[in-house]
This record gives C-alpha cells, sequence and structure tokens, in this order.
C-alpha cells in the first residue's frame, strides 16, 4: 500500500507543480480588487481568471497527472482516457442526469452531487484510466475489428469501468455527504473545541475532496452560521467577538506552518535532489503564505507521507481552536493568507489580527520542528526522499546534447528492438528489455551516467539526474 501510495503521489508532482502559479496570480488579483474580484478592474479580472483556469481545474489535472504518471509507458492515451473517465463521471452523477434518475426536479437532488467536481473524483478517474491502459494497451482484436485494438481500445474499456463506478457512487456519495454535514452541526455548540475539531477535520477530508460538506456548515449557510458572510457584513447577524472564530485560526498554519513545512521538506531532501525539491516546495509555500491556496504543497507530501499529512491536520485543528479561545477574529473571503489577512483589517468584526503574527511565529516553529523530526526519525518519503536502491550522485550535463547521451545509452541497451518500455523518475531512466544479455553496461556508463543498476531479469535503471526527462524524451524518440 505504500509503495502505491508513494508511486501515487509522485504522480501528482507535475499537475502540482503547475499549480502555485495560479494560486499566486488569483492572490494578486484579488489583492488588486478586493470587493469585485475583477469587476472593478480589467488587470484584477484577467490574474483572477489566469490564476482560475488551474486552480478550478485542479481534479482534471490530476486526473490527467496520475493517468499518466501510473500507466507504464506514460503514453497519452492514457490522459485521453482520464478525461474521458472524467466528462463521465460529470455527466452521469451530474445534477441534471441524477434529478432524471430520481424523477424529482434539479433543485430537489442532493446537494452532495453539486460537489461532484472535486479532487477525489480527479484521482479515481486517473486510476481508472491508468488501470485501463495498462490492462488493454496490447489488446488484439479479430481483423474485423482490427481498428479498435491496442491503445484504441483504452477509452472504450475506460467508460465501462467507470460506468460501473459510478453505481455505488450514486449511493455512497449523497450518504458520506449527508453523514459529515450531520457532524458539523453537531458540534455547533461545542465552542473553541468544535471549532478545533472542525478545523481538524476540514484539513483531513482534503484529500477525498469532501471538506466541502463541513465548509457549508460553517461558512456558508446550511445551519445559518454563514461566518464568512456575517464577518465581511454582507449577511446580517454577526456577533462580535464570536463571527470569524471557524476562519481566524487557519491564518497561522496557511501564513506560517505550511511555508515552515516546506522549508523542513527541503532541508531533509536528499543533496542530490534539493534543486528538485525546491522547485516544488519552495513556490508551494510562497503560494500558502500569499494567497491560502495550500493544495500544491499538501498534495506535494500527503500520499507521499500519509502520517505527515495527519500530524498537519492535527496542528490546524489545535490552530483554529486556539484562535477561537482568544480574542482574535479574521477572515477571508478567497483565502486564509497573507493577502486576506490583511484586507481583514477592516472587515466589521475584526478583533486584534495583528495578535495573529505572534501565533503564527509559534506554528511556523512548530510545523518546523515536527516535520524535520518526524521526516528524518520516520524516513518519510516525502519531496526528494525517494528510496534508492543505490547512492545516486546527480550530474549536472554539460551541455544541452540529449541526443548523444540518448542515442548512446540505447546502442548500449541493445538497440531500439530489444527495448519493450521506456520510463523515468526524478533521476533516473528506467527501461525493460527483451533480451538482457544485449545489455552493455560499459558502453551505457561510456555516455556519461552516474551508474547502472539491474534490479530485475529485464529491468535496467540508468541514473542520470535531474535532467533525466530531457534524456529520457530524446529516447522514446529514437525507440519510436
Amino acid at each position: 500500500m505504500m509503495r502505491f501510495l508513494q508511486r501515487l503521489g509522485k504522480s501528482l508532482m507535475l499537475p502540482v507543480a503547475c499549480l502555485p502559479i495560479g494560486g499566486i496570480l488569483m492572490g494578486i488579483g484579488y489583492w488588486i480588487d478586493s470587493d469585485g474580484w475583477g469587476a472593478n478592474n480589467l488587470l484584477a479580472l484577467l490574474l483572477i481568471k489566469a490564476g482560475g483556469i488551474l486552480i478550478d481545474n485542479m481534479a482534471v489535472l490530476f486526473a490527467l497527472g496520475i493517468a499518466i504518471g501510473m500507466s507504464k509507458d506514460q503514453e497519452g492515451t492514457s490522459a485521453l482516457a482520464a478525461i474521458i473517465s472524467w466528462f463521465t463521471v460529470q455527466t452521469m452523477l451530474g445534477v441534471p442526469v441524477v434529478a432524471l434518475i430520481m424523477g424529482v426536479s434539479e433543485d430537489k437532488v442532493p446537494a452532495a452531487f453539486e460537489k461532484i467536481n472535486n479532487q477525489f473524483i480527479g484521482i479515481l478517474c486517473g486510476l481508472i484510466a491508468a488501470a485501463c491502459y495498462n490492462r488493454f494497451y496490447k489488446t488484439n482484436m479479430p481483423d474485423f475489428l482490427g481498428f479498435f485494438a491496442g491503445r484504441r481500445f483504452v477509452p472504450i474499456m475506460t467508460v465501462l469501468f467507470t460506468l460501473v463506478a459510478c453505481i455505488p457512487l450514486y449511493f455512497v456519495w449523497p450518504a458520506v455527504y449527508g453523514a459529515l454535514v450531520f457532524v458539523g452541526e453537531s458540534i455547533l455548540n461545542l465552542g473553541a473545541i468544535g471549532a478545533g475539531i472542525y478545523g481538524f477535520l476540514n484539513r483531513l477530508l482534503i484529500p477525498i475532496g469532501m471538506h466541502h460538506a463541513l465548509n457549508s456548515v460553517f461558512w456558508f449557510g446550511v445551519a445559518d452560521i454563514d461566518d464568512i458572510g456575517k464577518f465581511w457584513g454582507t449577511i446580517e447577524g454577526g456577533v462580535q467577538g464570536v463571527t470569524g472564530m471557524y476562519q481566524a485560526g487557519f491564518f497561522p498554519v496557511m501564513m506560517f506552518g505550511l511555508p515552515a513545512a516546506a522549508l523542513a521538506m527541503y532541508h531533509t531532501a536528499k543533496d542530490n535532489k534539493k534543486k528538485i525539491a525546491a522547485g516544488i516546495l519552495l513556490s508551494a509555500g510562497l503560494c500558502s503564505f500569499l494567497t491560502g491556496v495550500t493544495e500544491p504543497l499538501e498534495f506535494a507530501f500527503m500520499f507521499l507521507a500519509p502520517a505527515l499529512y495527519f500530524v498537519h491536520a492535527v496542528l490546524t485543528g489545535i490552530s483554529v481552536g486556539i484562535v477561537a479561545a482568544l480574542p482574535i477574529r479574521a477572515g477571508f473571503q478567497f483565502s486564509a493568507g497573507f493577502v486576506d489577512w490583511f484586507l481583514s483589517f477592516k472587515a466589521p468584526f475584526a478583533e486584534n489580527p495583528l495578535y495573529l503574527l505572534p501565533i503564527g511565529v509559534v506554528f511556523f516553529a512548530l510545523y518546523y520542528v515536527i516535520f524535520r523530526f518526524l521526516i528524518v526519525k520516520m524516513d518519510l518519503k516525502t519531496p526528494g526522499r525517494e528510496d534508492d536502491n543505490t547512492a545516486e550522485m546527480a550530474i549536472e550535463l554539460s551541455s544541452s546534447d540529449y541526443g548523444t547521451m540518448a542515442a548512446a545509452i540505447l546502442e548500449g541497451v541493445g538497440g531500439a528492438a530489444n527495448v519493450t518500455s521506456v520510463d523515468n523518475c526524478i533521476t533516473r531512466l528506467r527501461l525493460e528489455v527483451k533480451d538482457r544479455l544485449l545489455v552493455d553496461e560499459k558502453k551505457i556508463k561510456a555516455a556519461g551516467v552516474a551508474g547502472v543498476i539491474r534490479p530485475g531479469k529485464t529491468s535496467v535503471q540508468i541514473i542520470i539526474g535531474p535532467k533525466v526527462q530531457f534524456v529520457a524524451d530524446e529516447f522514446k524518440k529514437l525507440v519510436k
């Protein structure tokens, strides 16, 4: 299971790497026009919409990334299958179709089906697509059906398997959603303790996209709390010292805690992978601090190190609970980043928002120390700490002539006819060959690689370094 989760986490790295810039663009746009969200300023509108292309379609990006990353040869057909799977779920479990199935009007459809566009569904569709690709991409057909053989058969089977998956989702999804709403309503009278429980569950449910159910209770109108609307005065009924208690405690985590976690993960990354880890972690940490968009960072480690993500959820609950118990109130319209914290000073129910800064410093220290200790103590596979079969020394290619290196490696593994599969991870070119006796390690090493590993009879792993993707791209061209 851990190996599966780590592979899933690695597959998310590509889409996750795209997200920080989207969050930062949206945050800047919202800062420029905090009241109209682009309605009053063209530049703000362009920035918000440009950032939203990525953030609003995060689930689709996850479906694509997982389908490609989990498929055997990372071929584009798996991505096509993922999109087809996604469209199938969104259509079959969308409000209009569900209304027809139930025989009711659309406004009577359970609210859960309005939240079917989420990261969990994206991950599920990606996994279905990858599984179908791995199983059916070499399927043979009789001559009269030959057009549908091989990779063309993958989308067909993906639709069928996705339709089957929609059957249990039709019954389970609203039940789970309703149960979470019930839990949220049950802790309303617990004061600061209830706020802390909410903060914990809010983070814990992000991997399956069901945090929206709790948010609808505390931030919006399901239980008539409307903490966001009342805090900003757009909805009547706010109470000084109470309104904002379900928002303020997220600021120390998103502005200080998660950036500290990113720093801890960077500092504990392997020396030869620090540059790669920095590209994802530090930009995602900045995104969390500035805008409160945390998914780029959280998805970077939640599957690679689920125990660490649980600790993050606990720390979030503690932060939300402590702040709710203190005379501190701050709120957000976008998310709990610096932009909203600064703008919340003028909100009608704001109370001592500056006090969040020393609390944030404390949580910065807590996150950094706890994350660094647990990563090292438990040998958690956070970005930059993935398993290696040998001591790898990353190398920097002296030039951009990746084609020459790829050609030399291909000659060393016995030519294109001997290669059956091509893949790569962060530092290695991973190959499957037909005849292991044709592999000449001396020729491969002469190409300037850092090492060669033979983990199986037909498996060859060639250690190249952080620029392996460029070599892999050239290698794939040569074997086609």
